[in-house]
């Protein structure tokens, strides 16, 4: 029979693995930019001065930056087009990426019920 402590163990270690897989996605999508930018590439914001205008306030150093950290994680593909003059970037969501799409419409929803919320509670 399971005792009390091995339960309470057991609970405690899903949830520390439940905690880890969290800050495991936060490190990849997490930060002020780059799921606005996931977002953006998935939504047909391919080039780089395309996301710049899409994604408000983002600098093209940290665009350039947030977009290599996207690739190393193999949430988006950057393609180069050599042969055009000038030479063509365009960015991609892996299928990997698409993955996150239902995470992100969950998202939305809960940030439109909250803002809902607080606008019931603080009519102006």
């Amino acid at each position: 029979m399971e005792s009390e402590n091995d339960k309470n163990e057991f609970k405690s270690l899903i949830c520390i693995q439940s905690l880890k897989a969290i800050e495991d996605a936060l490190h990849v999508l997490g930060g002020k930019w780059k799921l606005r930018i996931v977002v953006g590439i998935a939504s047909g914001y391919n080039r780089f001065n395309e996301l710049q205008r899409a994604v408000e306030g983002i600098s093209a150093r940290v665009l350039s930056n947030e977009l290599k950290d996207l690739e190393t994680n193999g949430v988006i593909v950057r393609k180069v087009e050599a042969g055009a003059t000038p030479v063509i970037v365009s960015y991609e969501p892996t299928e990997y990426a698409k993955t996150v799409i239902p995470i992100v419409n969950t998202l939305a929803d809960w940030g439109k019920n909250h803002r809902n919320k607080l606008q019931n509670e603080c009519p102006l």
